[in-house]
């Protein structure tokens, strides 16, 4: 009788998922939309243990000396693009010094990071400690699609502006569709800081007009170079001088930064972390193809469908476009991306209905990338049996958990986030 149970129970979920894909769209931006397992395709992944002269790296050393430098080097020139170093004129308008905020929970602090000699270009970082902490504190940073003043409840925040659809700046509103819980941090010993990607550029495809991008285009220059950064190499920059600022306040412990974004803002941290060594740990909510799914699986979005000139193109270096037609050409893939984080913890978070994002080429990415992490006697999820939604057993330094839902993050996963940051940071 349970195996009867447990059969129906399987069939009756066989047939949600396939009326949730039914109403799938099958093609975007003129390409075809692949949601079903049998039409994947083959493919071969590039081995991430193979230096570019053929030798095997058999030792964490030899990993971070020769291989890890190969692999970012690839990313940078061929799927994100090239970045600047950290800007000589930078400095830091620390505008809050230190105020009381949620009945006397937390300290808040304001800071506005000022990129270059003028004020054209700056980004504020809002930031909250323990009120009763007695040394430097650990600190998850997220990368947010709202202003600061729209995902606290707190009217002490600075009023924030943001890029609206018609590409202007306006103030933000008080409301957006997630807010921050500032006392679930706070009351663990951890800080919280947030940002507003548009800050640093704005998400539109010639935001690099107004963002830190076209601050850095060279004489006579009218766009990036087809190996530079792409508008997520921007956002990443920009956390990269959020945790130049993190080095220098007394109150933040440094060595312990985690970062969590979600969607394009997911693929930003993941390229942060694997780019950014300084930064301990990343949670990537969702970030599929272009970050942490295969782009050799034929299953949702697609290199065709990120990359061209009616979507999302103006993310990335324009030599990612090369391997829309044929990503098995690509000397690089999602599994490298997630490998170049080893040994420090990596949560991939996803849902079990967000088909578009591809949760399955998240999991076998990270399978294939858990070699790396052995190297350093790290686990990844140690098992090729993909976990159900609301399993928290993979919860690994190289982690993979799946909500029951779809895109982006649900209240419990930010319970799953917690014991996450509890058990590495």
């Amino acid at each position: 009788m349970k195996n009867i149970v447990t059969l129906l129970l399987f069939s009756l979920l066989a047939l949600a998922s396939f009326a949730q894909k039914e109403k799938l769209a099958k093609v975007v931006a003129g390409f075809p939309v692949n949601y079903e397992e049998d039409s994947v395709g083959t493919y071969l992944l590039p081995d991430v243990l193979t230096l570019n002269n053929g030798q095997k790296v058999g030792d964490a050393k030899t990993w971070t000396e020769k291989r890890r430098p190969e692999i970012i080097k690839l990313f940078e020139e061929e799927q994100f693009g090239k970045m600047p170093p950290r800007p000589a004129a930078i400095r830091f308008d620390v505008f809050d010094k230190g105020t009381e905020a949620f009945n006397g929970k937390a300290i808040r602090k304001q800071v506005r990071v000022y990129f270059t000699k003028d004020t054209a270009h700056k980004m504020d970082l809002l930031i909250y400690f323990p009120a009763k902490q007695t040394k430097p504190s650990p600190l998850l940073l997220i990368i947010n699609f709202s202003a600061n003043s729209s995902v606290v409840d707190d009217p002490g925040v600075r009023q924030g502006f943001i890029w609206n659809r018609e590409g202007k700046k306006v103030p933000a509103p008080k409301t957006s569709f997630g807010k921050i819980n500032v006392d679930t941090f706070v009351s663990q010993g951890i800080g919280i800081a947030t940002v507003y990607y548009g800050d640093i550029e704005p998400d539109f495809k010639e935001g690099y007009k107004y963002g830190i991008r076209g601050a850095y285009l060279k004489p006579g220059q009218t766009t990036v170079a087809n190996d530079e950064w792409g508008a997520i190499s921007a956002w990443s920059w920009g956390l990269g001088r959020a945790m130049d600022y993190f080095e220098t306040d007394k109150d933040i412990d440094a060595k312990r930064i985690a970062l969590h974004g979600i969607s394009r803002l997911g693929k930003t941290v993941l390229w942060t972390g694997a780019h950014d060594p300084r930064f301990k740990l990343v949670i990537a909510s969702c970030s599929g193809e272009g970050g942490a799914a295969i782009s050799r699986r034929n299953y949702g979005e697609s290199i065709n469908h990120m990359t061209d000139t009616s979507r999302y193109y103006y993310q990335f270096a324009p030599n990612r476009h090369k391997y829309a037609s044929d990503p098995n050409k690509s000397p690089i893939d999602a599994h490298m991306l997630v490998a170049l984080m080893a040994p420090r913890p990596l949560l991939l978070q996803t849902g079990d209905t967000d088909y578009w994002s591809d949760p399955k080429g998240e999991f076998l990415a990270a399978i294939a990338a858990e070699p790396v992490y052995n190297l350093f006697g790290k686990k990844g999820p140690g098992t090729t049996v993909m976990p159900q939604a609301g399993d928290q057993s993979l919860l690994n330094t190289l982690g993979y958990y799946m909500h029951a839902g779809g895109h982006g993050t649900v209240p419990s996963d930010w319970v799953v986030y917690m014991t996450y940051l509890k058990k590495y940071l």
